[in-house]
């Protein structure tokens, strides 16, 4: 026999990753054992087993369902001590179907109200811990069944959300049915009485560890009365008599640790009970107002006692609390669990303060309280992060959860705050939140990756979850069965893919494809994961190579999908803002078309305009504006009731958003490019709400009456503004198809096609209905002289000189520069349209003549988006020999031969750009 070693090499994006190696036997005299096939069921129990118990609970069935040997192995008592349910939906059936292994459940964790009616199906009468979260709707009744049912509880814990519907009664119950209990943790609760207390305290002498969070009322007497309690946290809770407190429990015998944390508490009540108490060793006061005035920290006395406070060195004084002091304070949770102390009282103080911290800083993020940011950047977020590397799953999933929660400072505009962001990441927080992430245990997966998904809002830190890996970690959970931590996954791949640098790697990574399977998987029930999935495809859309990959992997049927069945608003806003970045790559992909093909996509956007959020409206605009530049998709678009809706939309928002005005504008000029389309747009009543809107302050694009455009072309701030005022006064008067409003009745207009303009009605506002006409010649003179003035403003009569008179390019470029318009290279022309130019330049007025050279200079400076496209278009057009003449006419203005010479320098330079490609 002889030994090899084979390594395997996997390929992840362009980088080779070696895997681990793995020693493969080869019997050098037996050919026939080569292709033997491996037996897995013939390894040993003990390694089956162990490698059970990395697998989450999903995959571990999974493994057993494959034979018998496994099955029987997977229900192992070993492998079903412990059960997280809240990952699941756990009703009464899937927990009878799991009691058969059950019966040695040691501890269990369960989420909502449905869950917990089940529990007691799981027959696990040996369970010994118990936790609940999202426990609004448990009930008193539901409660005492669970305890009944589970006399060994020895732990007992509800929150962090409170706990709305369970009263007194049931905290009795508590102490009748469970006399081994040591933990008793409730939140929200109203009151808690007096006589629910002594029960406690009669019934359950191990209680050692309370914790009555966010309550309204509790008995403070009767607190004075559990004698067997050592750690106690009254944190959050409300109308406390804190002159009983100081009478009271500084008696209590074995008290060590106590939380009065989020409180009205104030210096002398503390005072009493660090100087009073015999036993108390560590007073938890943070985030508490009255304590925290400047005048009364003074007044704080703690005898050698430890008390956390914001005014404290937290880690420092956790630090005394060792006989050695460490070299760097704030790996003292670290060097405390990497010790081999012994001192056991020790060891359940420092566990309770990790609780006990995790719990306070995730509620401080929660409330968000001003002037706390001198206390996150100095000691917050140094220990979100140490708690991150606790060994209790629970408090690294809240320290997790609460760096997340404490970056954020407006949640509208998901605005975080860069200090405290950076703060995290310079202290390694991100290769911590990428190792959580890696977990099995899916609640870390999924607070880690929220965690990322907050954070990598800074640019700086999602660089550095890029470089960290982190974009093939979240593209892993993002595929996870999990939709709690595939919605937090595809968060994360959302935020990151703001950045054009990272957009690349999430579609190397297989992002993609994972974030329009989410769609599929989760296309019901899932509003959170589909806004985010969709907010991503977005974001990826917007890049000519990644929107390619979004049509292969399904996105454009999944988006329309969510456009058309899907009713929350951030879900169809993200869906309708993905159609229009795939739909805006129409001169270098098939996307554009290809969304208009897809069934149902244009009337969905169309019924989408019609939405009561502007968002919606906004994108769904922006999508059938990209549209409109296909010519199918432009008929196809008015055919599905586009035209109708579009005037609407137009009509009603005057008052609305720059961005939605601009859309909703845009998007009916780019079905103006049809002649039918025009008809219907006045028909419709187009023409008053477009000239309103040419009358607003909003930069958007317009078509209509000569005194609104005039005012536009001359008065505008916006050089963009500007120009498509003067193209659309150009339209009207370049000698060949032109538009007549010529009636106002009951609120409409219509909109004539004729051969020959004889008058032009100017927009009146009377309600008499009644016409104001000028002649056709006093429009054109004014239109003509402001569309003049405005192609002037751009022309420098000493470089036209230079221009006209040397044929060095650095003559050309200087009147391109003075010329361009930046925002006019993110134009997209159709070919009707740049014919349209072409033509012009043959219309004897010399003022059209120079405006429609200075459009094309516009429409094919190198470097715009479409740039390429519209040469190609031109090209195709004859545009050179019509350019040529243009350039050499010698009654043509010098403003058109010398635009007319750029662009010809223009088309050669995209020639040569394309025969290199």
């Amino acid at each position: 026999m002889s030994r090899r070693v084979r390594r395997k090499v996997a390929r992840r994006g362009k980088e080779k990753v070696v895997l681990p190696s793995y020693p493969e036997v080869e019997d050098e005299v037996i050919g026939s054992e080569k292709n033997e096939v491996v037996d897995w069921t013939s390894l040993p129990d003990d390694t089956v087993i162990q490698l059970m118990s990395c697998l989450n609970y999903r995959d571990r069935a999974s493994l057993s369902s494959t034979c018998r040997t496994w099955r029987a192995l997977g229900a192992s008592p070993c492998l079903w001590s412990s059960l997280d349910l809240r990952a699941h939906k756990c009703d009464i059936a899937m927990a009878a179907s799991l009691a058969s292994r059950c019966m040695n459940l040691q501890k269990l964790r369960f989420r909502g109200a449905e869950s917990a009616d089940s529990i007691i199906h799981l027959q696990a009468r040996n369970l010994r811990e118990l936790s609940g979260d999202y426990c609004r709707k448990i009930t008193d009744a539901t409660l005492s069944v669970i305890v009944a049912r589970h006399e060994a509880l020895e732990s007992l814990q509800l929150g962090p959300d409170f706990c709305e519907r369970i009263t007194s009664d049931a905290v009795k119950a508590i102490a009748l049915c469970c006399p081994k209990l040591k933990k008793l943790r409730l939140s929200g609760i109203r009151d808690i009485c007096g006589d629910a207390i002594n029960a406690l305290a009669k019934l359950c002498p191990n209680l050692t560890d309370i914790g009555f969070l966010d309550c309204l009322n509790v008995d403070e007497v009767a607190l004075g009365n559990v004698l067997s309690v050592r750690f106690l946290s009254v944190a959050g809770t409300s109308n406390m008599k804190w002159g009983v407190v100081s009478q009271v429990w500084h008696k209590l015998p074995k008290l060590v640790g106590l939380d009065v944390s989020r409180t009205d508490v104030g210096p002398i009540t503390i005072s009493r009970l660090l100087t009073s108490s015999k036993s108390l060793k560590v007073l938890c006061a943070l985030n508490c107002p009255v304590l925290e005035e400047e005048n009364n920290i003074s007044a704080v006395k703690s005898k050698g006692k430890l008390l956390l406070a914001l005014f404290t060195d937290i880690f420092k004084a956790l630090a005394s609390l060792f006989a050695e002091t460490t070299k760097n304070e704030k790996n003292v949770f670290l060097d405390w669990r990497n010790s081999k102390n012994k001192d056991k009282n020790l060891n359940e103080i420092m566990t309770w303060l990790e609780w006990i911290l995790s719990h306070i800083l995730l509620r401080t993020a929660e409330s968000n309280p001003q002037g706390l940011d001198d206390f996150w950047l100095k000691q917050g977020a140094g220990l979100l992060l140490s708690l991150m590397q606790s060994t209790q799953e629970d408090v690294q999933e809240r320290a997790a959860t609460g760096l997340a929660t404490f970056v954020v400072i407006n949640d509208e505009n998901a605005s975080i705050d860069c200090g405290r962001a950076e703060a995290v990441m310079k202290d390694g927080g991100i290769r911590l939140l990428l190792d959580l992430a890696k977990s099995w245990r899916e609640g870390l997966q999924s607070e880690a990756a929220k965690a990322i998904a907050n954070l990598s809002v800074n640019a700086k830190v999602a660089k550095a979850v890029a470089e960290e890996g982190g974009i093939n970690i979240l593209a892993v959970l993002a595929r996870s069965m999990n939709r709690l931590v595939a919605e937090e996954a595809a968060g994360g791949l959302w935020n990151l893919s703001v950045g054009e640098e990272h957009k690349g790697a999430i579609a190397d990574a297989g992002g993609v494809k994972a974030l329009v399977d989410l769609i599929f998987k989760w296309s019901s029930g899932g509003d959170g994961v589909l806004e985010r999935a969709a907010g991503a495809l977005a974001n990826l859309a917007a890049d000519d190579k990644c929107s390619m990959e979004v049509a292969l992997a399904g996105g454009v049927h999944a988006l329309v999908m969510l456009a058309r069945s899907c009713k929350f608003e951030g879900v169809q806003e993200q869906a309708a803002r993905a159609l229009a970045n795939l739909a805006a790559h129409g001169d270098s992909n098939s996307n554009n078309s290809a969304v208009g093909q897809e069934a149902g996509a244009l009337e969905a956007l169309v019924q989408l305009t019609r939405s009561p959020h502007e968002g919606v409206r906004q994108e769904a605009a922006g999508a059938l504006w990209n549209l409109s530049f296909d010519d199918r998709n432009r008929e196809a678009i008015a055919a599905a009731g586009g035209v109708e809706a579009l005037v609407v939309l137009a009509q009603s928002c005057s008052n609305a958003s720059p961005g939605l005005q601009e859309r909703a504008a845009g998007a009916l000029w780019g079905l103006s490019v049809s002649e039918a389309n025009c008809i219907a747009i006045g028909r419709e009543g187009g023409v008053a709400p477009l000239i309103a809107l040419a009358r607003s302050e909003a930069e958007v694009m317009e078509e209509g009456g000569v005194p609104a455009l005039v005012h536009l072309c001359s008065s505008s701030g916006s050089k963009m503004a500007r120009f498509m005022a003067a193209l659309a006064l150009a339209y009207m008067f370049d000698g060949s198809t032109h538009y007549v409003c010529s009636t106002y009745k009951m609120g409409f207009y219509s909109f004539h096609a004729v051969d020959r303009m004889d008058e032009f009605a100017l927009i009146g506002t009377s309600t008499e209905s009644t016409s104001k006409c000028v002649s056709l010649d006093g429009a054109r003179r004014m239109a003509l002289k402001h569309i003049e003035a405005f192609v002037l403003t751009f022309s420098d009569p000493q470089a036209f000189a230079t221009a006209a008179a040397s044929s060095a390019p650095a003559a050309l470029t200087q009147v391109t520069e003075r010329a361009r318009i930046q925002e006019a290279g993110h134009l997209r022309c159709s070919g009707a349209e740049i014919g349209r130019f072409i033509t012009m330049l043959r219309n004897p007025s010399s003022v059209l003549k120079s405006c429609a050279a200075f459009a094309l200079l516009q429409f094919t400076i190198p470097g715009g988006r479409h740039a390429m496209h519209h040469a190609s278009l031109m090209q195709g057009a004859g545009a050179a020999r019509v350019l040529r003449a243009a350039a050499a006419a010698a009654a043509a203005p010098i403003e058109a031969k010398i635009f007319a010479r750029i662009v010809l320098r223009n088309l050669e330079h995209h020639h040569h750009v394309e025969l290199s490609i």
